[in-house]
């Protein structure tokens, strides 16, 4: 209930506290019997009258009096019996006149100030509805309040208990926990703990969730805010709402201030092509004052994330500000067991799943991926109506996440399916025989996403870098599907299906040459072009720092490598011709196949049917449903840099 329906509630209790009291202390009559006129005149003339008051009223006259034997009654006469006070007079009956009656001072006071309280009510309640009041989320006066949320210490119910993974990074802020519990101890000392701490990594891996873990272990206040809700059309709005946050934080000390994607409002200073004093560079200053103007005593921490800190303004970065990054990068083996043990207690799993086998499956999973590959697990599970999440399911799930979703309803012709099955054999085999590349994992020709077929690659460790040839291995394997369309059906028979393997295979040799120096022509220099946005605050003119000459060796050693790749997986998949066609018949037969089959294939055999087959026939070929998805085919690993 709003605080206005509390606020008349309120006042219609009282009302009618006041009616009762009211009515309570009034005086009361004996009720009065109601008499015919007829029958009171009648009364008259016998002498059973004792006493008459008449009263005129609007249609009549209205009399009251007693009778002889002392009963109260009531008559109403017409206005124009001139008889009745002759009548009276003749049969000796007491009689008086009595003026109208007349409203109460009180109705007469509340009816000439209803139409003022009524104004006034209208009044105030349009101020305040303006100002966000009455329950209102925010009006045309509330624009330069603060749009902070406030969590109690008592609401935070998140510990580092529901944060794994990240084990640095909460060793990092471990201590703002003591601070915000005992400030004496490191006060007592001279020392000051950070008054900002900047949480730095990719997405979904868990800044918001730690910065509340913080909240939740010291049991402080907790203001959360993104960084877009500071800026307005209106210039100025965005440094009132940053004074008004401070403000109120200072009443609730000790507290945390958490600001998310610090860079919609932290970018660089000086960006654009206008003037510099736009609202949002208004409001990055008065942040700057503000964090400048709570010395740490106060017991407010600010703590930020970003997943862009190569944008935000140097002045918010220096020590006084946010003198303190937080790197949160993305989970280790370990740590995806760890965060994948947290997301499971909250669903029935059975007793065959093993985190550490998933975990190994599912490397640059962040926590929100993972957390999205448990959840699709449980609706794999709900749906078939089982009592706990297998293994299967979790297989399935992570199939969907890395490949996309199976696209049932499409149906391809025999030739296609076939073609397809030759291009992702191709990946396949190329990507098992060139040195130190990622191990196959699975190969299907099940449309999936945008793909019609689809070759994943997993890493048997975590990769931080990669080496030239494991750079080299995996252009060719790129090459591998393009190349066995060629050998099979002939150049004027390949496909646009390899068009996404041709442009990531180009940026990689490109990257090659001019980024990583891996060239033996133009040596370890960097050759790229300067490539900063206006809106990072840098010049807006692109420099050339490259020569036209050295444009043409990037050029020709790009070509170099691309051919090289080229011709390496050509040499491949023409020495292994036996393994394509049992790969690609598999394919047709099973249309998915794992490690174990491909193992098979690879040293000759026919491949064992997939586990449950069960010699299901696959689904019923049919005329190809459009020409766009065979662009997006052969894509190979989701897990491949």
């Amino acid at each position: 209930m709003s605080q206005f329906a509390k606020n008349l509630l309120l006042w219609i209790i009282v009302a009618m506290v006041l009616m009762s009291i009211f009515q309570h202390y009034a005086e009361t009559e004996p009720p009065a019997q109601e008499m015919m006129y007829s029958e009171f005149l009648d009364a008259v003339r016998n002498g059973r009258i004792e006493s008459v008051e008449i009263q005129a009223t609007s249609g009549g006259k209205r009399l009251t009096g007693q009778t002889t034997n002392g009963q109260a009654f009531e008559v109403f006469a017409p206005p124009d019996d001139q008889g009745l006070i002759a009548d009276l007079e003749n049969n000796d009956v007491d009689h008086r006149a009595v003026p109208p009656e007349g409203r109460s001072i009180l109705v007469d006071i509340m009816i000439s100030l209803l139409p003022v309280l009524l104004l006034v009510f209208l009044f105030v309640y349009f101020m305040r509805q303006m100002q966000g009041g009455m329950g209102g989320r925010g009006g045309a006066m509330s624009f330069g309040k603060s749009r902070a949320k406030l969590q109690g210490e008592d609401q935070v119910k998140i510990t580092f208990a529901d944060v794994a993974g990240v084990e640095e990074a909460k060793d990092e802020v471990v201590e703002l926990v003591e601070f915000l519990k005992n400030p004496g101890k490191f006060q007592r000392l001279g020392g000051n703990i950070p008054k900002g701490v900047l949480m730095v990594g990719p997405p979904g891996t868990g800044k918001t969730l730690l910065a509340r873990a913080i909240a939740g272990e010291a049991q402080v206040p907790f203001f959360s805010i993104s960084g877009s809700d500071f800026v307005e059309m209106f210039v100025g709005v965005g440094a009132s709402r940053v004074r008004d946050m401070f403000e109120t934080a200072k009443k609730h000390a000790p507290c945390i201030i958490f600001i998310d994607e610090l860079d919609a409002v932290g970018r660089h200073r000086g960006a654009g092509l206008g003037g510099g004093h736009d609202e949002r560079e208004q409001t990055l200053n008065q942040l700057l004052v503000e964090m400048d103007g709570f010395e740490g005593h106060e017991g407010i921490i600010m703590i930020a994330a970003t997943n862009r800190p190569d944008v935000l303004d140097p002045a918010l970065l220096r020590p006084g500000r946010f003198d303190r990054q937080v790197v949160v990068p993305l989970p280790d083996l370990k740590g995806r067991e760890q965060i994948l043990g947290v997301h499971m207690k909250k669903i029935p799993v059975d007793e065959s799943v093993d985190a550490r086998v998933i975990a190994r499956g599912t490397p640059g999973f962040s926590g929100a991926d993972l957390a999205n590959l448990v959840n699709e697990a449980a609706l794999f599970a709900a749906r078939e109506d089982c009592k706990a999440v297998t293994q299967e399911h979790f297989d399935r799930a992570k199939d969907k996440i890395m490949m996309g979703a199976e696209r049932k309803s499409m149906v391809m012709s025999e030739d296609d399916k076939r073609l397809t099955a030759y291009h992702e054999a191709g990946h396949a085999i190329v990507g098992r025989i060139v040195p130190e590349h990622d191990p196959v994992y699975k190969v299907t020709i099940i449309p999936r996403g945008r793909a019609l077929g689809v070759t994943m690659f997993l890493p048997e460790e975590d990769k931080y870098s990669l080496n030239k040839t494991q750079i080299e291995s995996q252009l060719a394997s790129l090459f591998g599907g393009r190349v066995a369309e060629e050998l099979i059906y002939g150049k004027a028979k390949v496909t646009t299906g390899a068009s996404n393997d041709i442009e990531r295979a180009t940026a990689i040799a490109r990257n090659m040459v001019s980024k990583w120096g891996l060239s033996d022509v133009l040596g370890p220099l960097s050759y790229d072009e300067n490539e900063d946005e206006v809106f990072l605050g840098r010049s807006v003119t692109q420099h050339k720092n490259v020569s036209d000459e050295t444009h043409r060796l990037i050029d020709k050693e790009v070509r170099k490598i691309i051919d090289g790749a080229y011709t390496r997986a050509r040499e491949i998949l023409t020495e292994y011709d036996q393994q394509l066609h049992l790969m690609a018949d598999a394919l047709m037969q099973y249309e998915t196949i794992d490690a174990r089959q491909i193992d098979q294939i690879m040293d000759g055999n026919e491949p064992d049917p997939p586990a449950g087959w069960d010699d299901k026939p696959p689904r019923s070929p049919g005329p190809d449903d459009s020409g766009d998805a065979a662009e997006a085919s052969g894509s190979p690993a989701t897990g491949e840099t």
